[in-house]
């Protein structure tokens, strides 16, 4: 009995050649289901491909984390300039005072200029008329205008003002019209300050004149920092009677006219 198919004769199955001869010994179809196996043997489930090769991770750079690194750069630089400054400082405080005078700007060194004048314990009676003025050194009374951080609201001798310059006092004088807020940093300077002392003076050149034993110093403002600089390198130091030398017990009127005795007199 013969079996019919469908449209016609009887058909053979299609064979797709692949152009490859299966191994030998080995069947065709044996050949063509170990074509997508890996050598080895390893195989992947779900599938004729070969096991995949590993992925390596992706490095994802974020960049460098600039902020702490400008704040510690910052601090750095700051630690450093703190460290420089202190250096230079215990270097300016370590030179001899009369090096940082002779550093200030400006500044009157009259003890090179007229050594007769600087010698001092030149004592005499009555008014001295000086070349210099405000006056920086020379002859003087035997009393001294008190210094113990005095400020005089009226021009004081410069007789007794000469000798306390002798006992390492600075005196800082200043035109009368200097304006109210400038005087008034001048006696922050020296209030309660020993060996310090402020008056006006008149016929100055400039508006303030600072003076200390054979040293001068004349400036167009209080605000000007060789004025701390000056005290700082001259006040007692320019003493020629030694740092214990007295700046209390002395005249504290003002005055223009000596007081030979020492005695107080009435302000003039």
């Amino acid at each position: 009995m013969s079996i019919s198919t469908p449209g016609g004769p009887e058909r053979r199955p299609t064979v797709v050649t692949t152009g490859k001869k299966p191994a030998a010994g080995r069947p065709a179809s044996d050949a063509k289901a170990g074509a997508g196996k890996p050598k080895g043997g390893a195989g992947r489930s779900g599938g004729g491909k070969g096991p995949r090769k590993p992925i390596a991770p992706v490095k994802v750079s974020q960049g460098r984390s600039w902020g702490p690194i400008a704040l510690f750069t910052a601090v750095g630089v700051l630690a450093a300039a703190i460290i420089g400054y202190g250096a230079w400082a215990a270097f300016q405080g370590s030179k001899p005072w009369e090096d940082r005078a002779a550093d200030i700007a400006g500044i009157v060194n009259y003890r090179e200029k007229n050594k007769e004048l600087t010698q001092g314990g030149n004592h005499q009676q009555g008014s001295i008329k000086y070349d210099i003025l405000p006056p920086v050194a020379g002859p003087h009374n035997a009393a001294w205008q008190n210094c113990m951080g005095d400020v005089y609201d009226a021009p004081i001798a410069n007789e007794h003002a000469v000798h306390s310059l002798e006992h390492g006092a600075v005196w800082i004088t200043y035109r009368p019209d200097l304006p109210a807020d400038q005087v008034a940093t001048l006696k922050s300077k020296v209030q309660g300050q020993e060996k310090l002392m402020l008056s006006p003076f008149e016929g100055l050149d400039k508006p303030v004149s600072l003076q200390a034993w054979g040293y001068q110093l004349k400036v167009d403002n209080a605000d000007d920092k060789r004025i701390d600089e000056f005290i700082k390198a001259l006040r007692v130091n320019a003493s020629i009677e030694g740092p214990t030398a007295n700046c209390a017990q002395g005249i504290t009127a003002t005055g223009t006219t000596p007081r030979d005795d020492g005695a107080q007199m009435p302000t003039q």
